[in-house]
C-alpha cells in the first residue's frame, strides 16, 4: 500500500485544534509553536503524562500529547477539580488528545478511525507503538501560561 507524508495543512490543523482547546477550555489560548520534525523514527516524549490515541482506518499512526504535572494540574484547577491525584492527570491528558484528535478528525473525515486514549505516566523514550512507518513524526510545541507541552502526530496516510 502507498503512502504520503502530511501536508503543511494538515499539520495546521493539529496546531489550531491546541490554540482551541485550550482557548474554550480554561479562557487562556495556547501559543502554539512552529512544528517540526523529529529526526528519530519513534517520537520521544518529554513531559510527566502522556495521551496517545492510535489511529487506523485511512491512515495509521498516532497523536499524543505529552505535558507536565504542572500544566495539568492548572487545566483541572480552572475546571474547578479540586483532586490533584495521578489518576486525575492522566484523565484530563487523555482527555485532551481524545478532543485533539477528534478535532482533526473533521479535516481527516471518517477514514480517520480513532481509539480510546492510552494515557500513562512518566517520561518514556518513545511513544509505544508495535508498528513501523514509513514518515517521521512532527512534534508541535507549546506554551500556556509559561508551561511548556508538546502534540507528536504521526500519520501515514494511504492512498
Amino acid at each position: 500500500m502507498l503512502h504520503r507524508d502530511l501536508k503543511a495543512e494538515d499539520i495546521e490543523v493539529f496546531s489550531q485544534a491546541l490554540v482551541e482547546y485550550f482557548q474554550v477550555t480554561t479562557g487562556e489560548a495556547a501559543l502554539v509553536r512552529s512544528a517540526y520534525l523529529l529526526d528519530s523514527g519513534e517520537p520521544a516524549l518529554w513531559n510527566d503524562f502522556n495521551g496517545l490515541i492510535n489511529v487506523t482506518g485511512g491512515y495509521r499512526g498516532s497523536v499524543c500529547f505529552s505535558a507536565p504535572r504542572e500544566m495539568l494540574s492548572h487545566v483541572l484547577l480552572l475546571a474547578g477539580e479540586q483532586v490533584f491525584t495521578d489518576e486525575r492527570h492522566s484523565d484530563i491528558v487523555g482527555e485532551i488528545a481524545n478532543t485533539l484528535s477528534g478535532r482533526a478528525r473533521r479535516h481527516f473525515g471518517e477514514g480517520l478511525e480513532i481509539s480510546v486514549p492510552i494515557a500513562f505516566p512518566g517520561r518514556v523514550a518513545t511513544a509505544p507503538s508495535a508498528e513501523t512507518f514509513t514518515s517521521l513524526p512532527f512534534a508541535i510545541p507549546l506554551a500556556w501560561y509559561g508551561y511548556q507541552a508538546d502534540l507528536v502526530v504521526r500519520l501515514d496516510r494511504r492512498s
